[in-house]
C-alpha cells in the first residue's frame, strides 16, 4: 500500500475533515479561473497592440472599444464549448483548439453585429484584424504559461480518485482507500443514513473506483449512478454491468458505470442562473414575504418557517425550508403522513399558502445557499410512502434522481404529479419525469418548466 491513506466512516464529521485536503474540484475551479483571467489578458493585450497602430478611436466605434464587446461574448463561448474545463486544463492542446475556436466564433459575432449597425466605416481594418491575430497568439502563449506554471506542478494530478473495496483487497498503487468491509458498511439502498454518509465521503472526489466481489457489482454499480462523480466497478473478467464504457485503473479494467450528470461549464450556468433570479426574486417578492410571515402568527402560535430534512444532491441530507402551514404540535417531521384535503392539522392561512404554492417560497434561500435550484426533481421527506412503501422501496433506480440538486420546481410538477402519493403508480410517475430531465437537461427546458410553472401554481391537488 506504501503511503497510501485509507478513509473510514465512522463520522461524517471526521470522514469530511480527512477528505477535504483532496478536494480537486476547489483546485480545477480556481485553474479554470486563472484560464479565463489568461483569456482576457490575451485580448486586451492583443488590441494594445492593435491599437497602437492608429487613434484609439479607430477601434472605439461610438466610443466603446471593441474589446470590451468582444470580452464577454468569448468567455460565454469559452464556457459552452469546453475551453474553460477539465478536459482542456489536462490537455495543452485541447486547451489552445477550443480557446482559438471561442475567439474565433466571438470575433465573427461582434463582425457580424458590426456589419448589421453599419459600424464598418468607424472601424480600422488593419488595426482590428492586427488586434485578433495577436490576441490569438497572446492566448496560446498564455494558455501554454499558465499550464507550464499553475497546472502542471498539482500533485497528483487535476482528479481526486478513491477506491472503495469491498470483501477484496486493495490493489496496489491507489492512494485514497476506503475498505467498506473493515467498517462494516453495506451498500444498502434501504438505507438512507448510509448512503448520506458514504456522500460525504465522496463529495471531494472526481473518480470512484470500487472493488469488490461479484455478488456486489450490480448493486454498487447501481449505487454509484446516484452520486455526481465518475463511478467505476473494477473488473478481473466479469460482465460490464451495463457499462457505458470501459477504462482502466491501476493495470486492471473497470467499468464506467457514471460519469455525472453535467459538465462544469452547465454547472456554472445553472448556479448563475439560480443565482440571479432567486436575487431578484427575493428583492421583488420581499414585501409578500413579510405579510406572509404576519399572518402566520396572527393565525396560530408558533414559528414562521417549518424546517424539515430532505435528501438533496449525491443523497446529502439538507434542511429545507417551507412557510408553517400546519399547527406546530401537529408537524410531522418525517412526512410520514401526506396532507390530504380535510387535513385536520392545517391552519387557516396555511390552507390558503397550500392551495396556492406560497408556502414553497422561503425555498429561495435554500436556492440562494446551494442546497436546492430553482428547477430540479422535488426532494422528498424521508418519511414519504408510495402507497405501503418508502419511495426507495419502490424502485431502486429512486436513488438515480439525486444527481442533481433538487428543485423548487420540476418536469414532474409541470406535468401534474403532485400531491399525495397514494399508490405505487404515484411515485413511478414522478421518477421517471425526474430521471427524463436528468438524462436530458439542458438549459432551455429549465426556461420552459419555469414558465409552465406559473400555469400550475393553483392545482387541485396542492393542499
Amino acid at each position: 500500500m506504501g503511503n497510501s491513506t485509507t478513509a473510514t466512516l465512522q463520522s461524517p464529521h471526521q470522514a469530511k475533515a480527512l477528505s477535504t485536503s483532496f478536494h480537486k474540484r476547489r483546485i480545477r475551479y480556481l485553474l479554470c479561473f486563472g484560464v479565463i483571467l489568461c483569456d482576457c489578458a490575451a485580448i486586451r493585450s492583443g488590441f494594445a497592440v492593435g491599437g497602437s497602430l492608429r487613434a484609439a478611436r479607430w477601434l472605439a466605434p461610438l466610443g466603446i472599444e471593441i474589446a470590451w464587446i468582444l470580452l464577454p461574448i468569448h468567455i460565454f463561448v469559452a464556457l459552452r464549448n469546453g475551453a474553460v474545463s477539465r478536459e482542456a486544463l489536462q490537455r495543452p492542446s485541447e486547451s489552445l483548439r477550443r480557446g482559438i475556436s471561442a475567439l474565433i466564433i466571438a470575433t465573427s459575432v461582434v463582425t457580424l453585429v458590426m456589419f448589421f449597425q453599419y459600424l464598418g466605416v468607424l472601424v480600422s481594418r488593419v488595426a482590428f484584424g492586427v488586434s485578433i491575430l495577436c490576441a490569438l497568439g497572446f492566448i496560446c502563449l498564455f494558455r501554454l504559461f499558465f499550464h507550464l506554471c499553475f497546472v502542471s506542478p498539482v500533485k497528483g494530478g487535476l482528479v481526486g480518485e478513491l477506491l472503495i473495496v469491498d470483501g477484496v483487497p486493495p490493489r496496489p498503487g491507489a492512494y485514497h482507500v476506503f475498505d467498506a468491509g473493515a467498517v462494516g458498511f453495506v451498500p444498502d439502498l434501504n438505507n438512507p443514513d448510509a448512503l448520506s454518509r458514504l456522500a460525504v465521503l465522496i463529495e471531494p472526489y472526481d473518480r470512484v473506483v470500487v472493488s469488490c466481489i461479484p455478488e456486489r457489482r450490480h448493486l454498487w454499480a447501481l449505487l454509484l449512478k446516484a452520486y455526481d462523480i465518475t463511478g467505476e466497478i473494477q473488473l478481473d473478467q466479469g460482465s460490464p454491468l451495463g457499462a457505458i464504457a470501459l477504462s482502466r485503473y491501476h493495470g486492471s479494467d473497470t467499468a464506467v458505470v457514471a460519469v455525472g450528470a453535467m459538465s462544469l461549464s452547465n454547472r456554472i450556468t445553472k448556479r448563475a442562473m439560480d443565482l440571479v433570479l432567486a436575487s431578484i426574486t427575493t428583492v421583488v417578492l420581499l414585501p409578500l414575504l413579510v405579510v406572509i410571515a404576519i399572518a402566520i402568527k396572527l393565525d396560530s402560535p408558533g414559528p414562521v418557517l417549518f424546517s424539515q430534512v430532505r435528501m438533496g444532491r449525491g443523497n446529502k441530507p439538507f434542511r429545507i425550508l417551507k412557510f408553517r402551514s400546519m399547527r406546530v404540535e401537529a408537524t410531522d417531521a418525517d412526512g410520514t403522513r401526506s396532507a390530504t384535503p380535510d387535513d385536520d392539522r392545517i391552519t387557516r392561512v396555511g390552507r390558503l399558502l397550500r392551495m396556492t404554492s406560497l408556502d414553497e417560497l422561503p425555498q429561495i434561500f435554500n436556492v440562494l445557499k446551494g442546497d436546492m435550484s430553482i428547477v430540479g426533481p422535488r426532494p422528498h421527506a424521508l418519511g414519504s410512502l408510495a402507497g405501503e412503501k418508502l419511495f426507495w422501496e419502490v424502485s431502486q433506480k429512486y436513488w438515480l434522481r439525486h444527481t442533481l440538486k433538487p428543485g423548487i420546481t420540476g418536469l414532474a410538477q409541470v406535468r401534474g404529479y403532485r400531491g399525495a402519493t397514494h399508490e405505487q403508480s404515484d411515485l413511478e410517475n414522478r421518477l421517471q419525469s425526474d430521471l427524463e430531465y436528468i438524462e436530458g437537461w439542458r438549459l432551455w427546458r429549465d426556461v420552459t418548466i419555469m414558465f409552465n410553472t406559473l400555469r400550475v401554481i393553483v392545482h387541485p391537488k396542492a393542499y
